[in-house]
């Protein structure tokens, strides 16, 4: 029996069972002419007769009757195939690999670790820092999941929007300009860190500056959000990060919060994976997991960091 004909396995089956044109012709809701069609392709394929009609009683062959005990077997593993996966995140014992940067493994790791636990608690979870350079290479990388920030990606990867942000200034409570409006001129005046880690924080701002000619003055680069709190209470340095970042280090490590002097384009959070995981069942359910406290967290904090650079901007 060729491939092309395996169609005709189920009304072989039924065929077998009923011993009649007319009877499996009821039961698989088709015409005899269409159930004798296939029935001849049938003689054809298996170069038997099969069914034989001896005065008003149809009979199978010696053959037919070999292939009835073994039609039901063989059509049940054909339909398993066809059968969408089923996960069971209780029996799960893979480990899931999230890369983001340190505000992430901070704040909405400990969250995602907890649903993972109770959820699937055979599973396990590994998180990496996230190299910006290396989105070109994530399909190949032995990564489930990034969160970051881009406006590109590239080819062999998916992605779910997680929401958008714009950019705040971050300093320390004592610092200069803390209680002064933020100018352009003293924000190019200050010396400013920049975070290296994750996602591509600042280009906007790199882009308007660029665009006119200036350039921030720079105090130091680091690859951790923790790192430059640490210089920003110690310095009279400044920060550009996205607004819902800058609103909970304001709120953990008494920092003040003040808009960007200058418009500035959006940046859109994404969590993307390797396009080969797309349907892979267990993928599926840790992204979905991953997916809504990332998700949230970002809606929750962006919303309060837009409230409250509103408030110093009508000052």
């Amino acid at each position: 029996m060729t491939l092309a004909n395996l169609n005709l396995l189920t009304t072989l089956k039924v065929l077998l069972e009923t011993r009649h044109v007319g009877r499996a012709a009821e039961q698989l809701c088709l015409s005899q002419p269409s159930i004798s069609k296939q029935l001849a392709q049938l003689r054809r394929d298996f170069a038997d007769p099969l069914l034989v009609r001896e005065g008003a009683v149809w009979r199978l062959t010696p053959r037919a009757e070999a292939l009835r005990l073994e039609i039901a077997p063989v059509l049940d593993g054909v339909q398993r195939l066809y059968a969408p996966p089923q996960f069971d995140p209780a029996a799960c014992r893979r480990t899931f690999c999230l890369a983001s940067s340190d505000y992430v493994a901070q704040y909405i790791l400990p969250q995602i670790g907890a649903a993972l636990a109770s959820a699937a608690p055979l599973a396990s979870l590994e998180y990496q820092p996230w190299d910006k350079s290396k989105l070109s290479q994530l399909a190949e990388l032995p990564l489930d999941l990034v969160s970051t920030l881009t406006e590109q990606l590239p080819s062999g990867l998916a992605s779910q929007l997680q929401g958008e942000d714009g950019l705040a200034v971050l300093m320390r409570a004592d610092h200069p300009l803390a209680h002064h409006t933020l100018t352009r001129h003293a924000y190019l005046a200050a010396r400013h860190i920049r975070i290296s880690g994750g996602g591509d924080k600042e280009g906007p701002v790199d882009a308007v500056l660029t665009a006119c000619g200036e350039q921030r003055r720079w105090f130091a680069q680091v690859p951790f959000f923790q790192a430059a709190v640490g210089l920003l209470q110690h310095s009279d340095s400044l920060l550009t990060t996205p607004a819902h970042i800058a609103w909970q280090l304001a709120q953990d490590h008494r920092l003040q919060l003040r808009p960007l002097p200058f418009p500035c384009a959006r940046q859109h959070y994404h969590l993307i994976w390797p396009q080969r995981l797309t349907h892979d069942a267990a993928h599926q359910w840790f992204r979905q997991l991953a997916f809504r406290f990332l998700s949230e967290h970002l809606q929750t904090t962006a919303a309060a960091a837009a409230i409250q650079l509103a408030h110093y901007q009508v000052e």
